[in-house]
């Protein structure tokens, strides 16, 4: 919350403001967000304008997060740039608007908790990754590809296939399952 009373209604005050805030929840994604009680910079600046309060500068916060492909833990951050008017109780815009077409000035105060929550979940990817070269996961055995080598791979053969690779012996380590299936193509 920002107080606006010290800075007027007369359009082209000015004030700028420099915080270092505790995030008062999680905010953000599923998968990456800032954590809560995480340090959140504001470097802002207030300026009085006829219709309200325009509220322009940067937010700065630490995030934490899980990759989309491997499901590793990671930290990053995010930058935002605000540009956002706050309307005066009574003003032309707020009477001109709807109810969530523009915030407002509530008791002389400026909340900047859902600006900040709108803009970190625009800001935020929503399939965050480790690396931009995260190979991910083995779909066949989950283990995460970083780390399993470039050798790793696993032999498997199409079922379809199973009863003329046990003919021809193709694939010498046949399996249950391409038993099962030439058993059924035989009786067929």
């Amino acid at each position: 919350m920002l107080d606006t009373l010290s800075l007027g209604r007369r359009p082209g005050s000015m004030r700028a403001v420099s915080r270092v805030v505790p995030s008062p929840a999680r905010i953000g994604l599923d998968l990456v967000a800032i954590d809560e009680g995480a340090d959140v910079e504001f470097d802002l600046r207030l300026e009085s304008v006829s219709e309200g309060v325009l509220v322009t500068g940067s937010v700065h916060a630490d995030t934490v997060g899980e990759c989309s492909r491997c499901l590793e833990p990671f930290d990053g951050s995010v930058d935002l740039h605000l540009t956002e008017l706050f309307a005066y109780p009574d003003s032309a815009t707020e009477e001109t608007t709807e109810e969530d077409e523009v915030y407002r000035i509530v008791d002389d105060e400026i909340d900047l908790e859902p600006v900040i929550v709108d803009a970190v979940g625009l800001e935020l990817p929503l399939k965050p990754l480790c690396s931009d070269d995260c190979e991910g996961l083995c779909p066949e055995c989950g283990v995460r590809l970083a780390i399993a080598g470039s050798g790793h791979g696993h032999e498997t053969m199409d079922p379809r296939w199973a009863g003329l690779a046990a003919k021809f012996g193709a694939g010498s380590d046949t399996s249950s399952a391409t038993a099962d299936a030439s058993k059924i193509n035989e009786e067929k």
